[in-house]
């Protein structure tokens, strides 16, 4: 008994120093899948205005895309762990497959232009089959030290790195 009270106060300050050591820059929990047309308005017979879904700078898919989950979390570095699950096309005649596509992350901090993409590696991960997908890699540039309007988005590799996901912020 008197080793277990010995013990305590080291256990307690492990659990204090891991709390302090998390240098968590911005998580998300959940995910959206695009879809690319934000409104559109007939004029005429013949003539139509279409709204593409554009988030902060970055054109959408030219398709729906849905995904059934995404977590990441993003490092003070620049480190990002993001895992996606189900990421497939949600319409046309591929509905509920992966396209073949790699895949990317982008944090956008600035809520008004300009904006800074910090994104990981271009070449991406490779979509599975089932549409999931890991990826751990630095976003270049790092991250500014505050991130008060954080967006997160899932985009497809070249040529045209469009958005197919973003994640949903988790405020603590």
């Amino acid at each position: 008994m008197k080793k277990a009270l010995v013990l305590v106060p080291f256990v307690v300050a492990l659990f204090a120093l891991s709390a302090i050591a998390d240098d968590t820059l911005v998580k998300f929990r959940g995910g959206i899948g695009v879809l690319p047309v934000a409104s559109a308005v007939g004029l005429a017979a013949t003539a139509e205005v279409v709204n593409r879904n554009i988030v902060r700078g970055v054109q959408p898919a030219g398709q729906i895309w849905v995904i059934s989950a995404l977590t990441a979390d993003v490092k003070a570095d620049g480190r990002i762990h993001a895992d996606g699950k189900g990421l497939l096309l949600g319409g046309g005649d591929q509905i509920g497959f992966n396209a073949n596509a790699s895949v990317f992350a982008t944090l956008i901090c600035e809520a008004v232009a300009p904006f800074t993409e910090h994104s990981t590696n271009g070449a991406g991960v490779p979509l599975a089959p089932n549409g999931d997908f890991r990826i751990d890699d630095v976003l270049v540039p790092a991250p500014p030290a505050n991130c008060d309007s954080p967006v997160l988005l899932i985009r497809n590799s070249q040529p045209n790195p469009a958005w197919f996901a973003a994640g949903i912020p988790k405020e603590d």
